[in-house]
């Protein structure tokens, strides 16, 4: 491990979401940062806790062999980045890269949906230079970006010349609503397709101006990337049944013969779909002089293989075949197959008998076997994972052998399985590892929670429980109102169990300081009161009848369990689990708990298989420096708590919002604040209501997740032959 900058052991800079300044990163702050810390202000200086210091500039990339551009000519185009056979190769002043370690960006920052494209020119040219720093070299993107990307990335690589940034570029369907009409060869959804891929084609070599439309970029691209033009990818992943679907209506879709690519006799009509749509792309490419691979995205619910043991119909219904469409002699780049494949889903990857035998690194590894199976299949063609990865997160979606499960996993812990993961992409022969993702999106879902938000207004708030939330190698943490200042709910020496109880919240978290009265309590509860007037049972350690979420805290054990009233439990909304499989729970209470998997079937066997849950309410002690997850600790005679919104049944905080499942469906219902009572040993204590303001705009602080270091000394070290 090298010698790290200065700069990542100190505090990441503020940011609200609109707009927002140049986001620099850090690494060992935390949100709520001095308060969390112990440094609680008295009432007369309650704001000076907040202040967050700014940091100095990133590192320079390491130093190694040039990557400077080194093109080729082959039938008169021009390739700095040529596939053939198993073989990607990026023609370097250093030699031909034949791994290539990467990232994939997204287009929006926290308090933004994804198609208002909301990053800042200083937010790409400081995350360049990061990404430079960490030994990324190729720089995926999904659509087309704002014209700052391309400057800021020409701005970059002029400045870094023997260690640039690669592009690969995607190029998106504007027009999905191939799933609704179950029809890729929809006139509109073909019509807008076309028009984007010669908009990407234009807008790479700084030629292409877009009027403001709802969804995509718009602006005067004036910047030419094509010298470190590494690749393209088109496409989406697939939908199985609207594919399926689409090839039934189309089955007598002409062949593709282009100048470029042409399917092949076993090509389905949707892979002869895509065939065209690569050819119309290469055919503006090569009329500029250059030929890059292009490739198309695919997935394990659409790949080529056969998954009997798969106990989900639509994870093998419908199969997408890269060695079905193939370049002609006229593009000498060639192609290669695209891969998001992750080691938990689908679950073919803990059934499937050949990939429980496979062997990597001395123990059965199914995920390795995967894409064993995968780089066989392509056997004249090179194969990329273009999307791999794990999140941090409190909250998981699916369980996985090896433990590599869909969250629930510390930043640490995830970082290490992410450089694990990127060394065994390249031992397997595979061509690239391309880690999902750059930066937290807060405005992603996933199925066992996103019945529990309101999705219009998901993007003004960070769920920890939602596992795509928080796939970034940089953390966008919530950092709440800079105008907010702690609310003191009891300030009272001689009170007990509690003297002190101070309150603030974040668009991730109820933060709370409990000073303890004499003696300590070896146990207590905090009870939420968070729709009053409604009445349940007593919270568990108390006589409260008026708390909806309870979190009990065992201050010797260093254990804690956090409950919801039985009304608030948002689980009946994802799927029906018997009482008798959830965890234990007073009466009228349950954990908080997700379902990380239905029952099911494995289709070759018989075998039946039990839901999964996840104790998502197992709540760990420690500070958020030990674990990313901690959400409670002792600080002296103090207790700090963090308390995610979710558990205390909020579906939308930005405007109080509370969801109670009503009859199958989500009702919203509007919450006064927070109620907070202290009880032990019989003793309940209420103690105020933590109250706030309603908002539209969010603040985040940028910083590199702990243990990013681990990912970088992989990046590196899969570069070096």
């Amino acid at each position: 491990m090298g010698d790290y900058p200065l700069h990542l052991v100190q505090a990441p800079i503020r940011h609200r979401a609109s707009p927002v300044k140049a986001g620099l990163i850090g690494v060992v702050t935390l949100a709520m940062c001095l308060f969390l810390a112990g440094a609680t202000p008295r009432p007369q200086a309650r704001s000076a806790a907040f202040a967050i210091p700014g940091m100095t500039a990133i590192g320079s990339p390491p130093a190694g062999p040039s990557w400077a551009p080194a093109a080729t000519t082959d039938h008169g185009l021009l390739s700095i980045a040529t596939a053939e056979k198993q073989r990607f190769a990026l023609h370097t002043a250093g030699g031909d890269v034949t791994f290539l370690p990467g990232i994939n960006l997204g287009s929006t920052t926290p308090g933004h949906q994804p198609g208002e494209l909301s990053i800042t020119a200083g937010q790409y040219r400081t995350w360049f230079a990061a990404m430079g720093w960490l030994g990324l070299r190729v720089l995926r993107i999904y659509t087309i970006h704002p014209p700052a990307f391309y400057r800021e990335l020409a701005r970059y690589n002029l400045a870094n010349p023997a260690s640039p940034l690669y592009l690969m570029q995607g190029i998106y369907l504007p027009d999905e609503s191939y799933v609704q009409k179950q029809n890729v060869y929809d006139p509109a959804v073909t019509k807008a397709f076309r028009a984007e891929i010669e908009d990407a084609s234009r807008a790479v070599r700084g030629r292409l101006s877009r009027e403001p439309l709802r969804g995509r970029a718009s602006g005067v691209w004036d910047t030419d990337v094509t010298p470190w033009l590494a690749a393209w990818i088109i496409g989406v992943e697939f939908d199985p049944y609207a594919g399926s679907a689409s090839d039934t209506r189309n089955a007598a879709a002409p062949a593709v013969r282009g100048k470029y690519f042409r399917s092949t006799a076993q090509a389905s009509p949707t892979e002869r779909w895509l065939a065209a749509r690569m050819n119309e792309l290469a055919g503006y490419e090569a009329a500029e002089g250059v030929s890059e691979p292009i490739a198309f995205v695919n997935w394990p619910t659409t790949d080529p293989l056969r998954h009997p043991d798969e106990p989900l119909a639509q994870e093998d219904l419908f199969n997408l075949d890269a060695n079905h469409v193939r370049p002609t002699a006229d593009w000498p780049a060639g192609t290669f197959a695209s891969y998001h494949a992750y080691p938990y889903y689908p679950d073919f990857q803990r059934h499937e008998p050949a990939l429980q035998r496979y062997v990597y690194e001395g123990r059965t590894d199914p995920y390795a076997g995967y894409l064993a199976a995968l780089r066989d299949h392509h056997s004249d063609m090179p194969t990329l994972v273009t999307e791999f990865g794990i999140p941090s997160s409190i909250g998981s979606a699916h369980n996985s052998p090896l433990g590599r499960t869909q969250g629930d996993h510390s930043e640490r812990e995830a970082m290490r399985i992410d450089a694990e993961l990127l060394r065994l992409i390249k031992d397997q022969g595979l061509a690239g590892g391309f880690l999902f993702g750059w930066a937290d999106e807060w405005f992603k879902f996933t199925w066992n929670t996103i019945e529990h938000q309101d999705a219009e207004r998901r993007q003004l708030w960070h769920d920890p429980l939602t596992n795509e939330q928080n796939f970034g190698l940089i953390a966008m943490d919530a950092a709440g109102s800079p105008d907010a200042v702690p609310e003191y709910l009891l300030d009272d020496e001689h009170a007990w169990p509690a003297q002190r109880v101070i309150a603030r919240v974040d668009e991730s978290y109820v933060n709370l300081r409990v000073a303890l009265g004499t003696p300590l309590p070896s146990a207590l509860t905090l009870g939420f009161d968070v729709l009053p007037g409604v009445t349940g049972p007593p919270a568990p350690g108390t006589g409260d009848r008026e708390s909806d979420a309870a979190f009990e805290l065992d201050l010797v054990a260093r254990t804690g369990q956090a409950y919801l009233r039985r009304e608030l439990d948002p689980m009946p909304l994802d799927y029906a689990v018997p009482q008798s499989q959830r965890g234990p729970a007073p009466q009228g209470w349950r954990r908080f708990e997700l379902v990380v998997n239905r029952d099911l079937t494995v289709p070759s066997t018989g075998e039946k298989l039990p839901a999964e849950l996840q104790n998502a309410g197992d709540l760990r002690y420690g500070t958020p420096a030990d674990d990313s997850r901690a959400l409670w600790y002792r600080d002296g005679d103090s207790l700090v708590v963090r308390v995610p919104w979710a558990m205390l049944g909020f579906a939308d905080p930005s405007k109080h919002r509370v969801g109670v499942p009503t009859q199958g469906k989500l009702e919203l219902v509007v919450s006064p604040g927070v109620g907070v009572t202290v009880s032990a040993t019989g003793t309940d204590q209420p103690t105020g209501h933590v109250t706030w303001t309603n908002w539209n705009r969010v603040y985040y602080q940028e910083r590199l997740k702990q243990g990013a270091d681990q990912f970088r000394d992989a990046a590196l070290e899969t570069t070096t032959e």
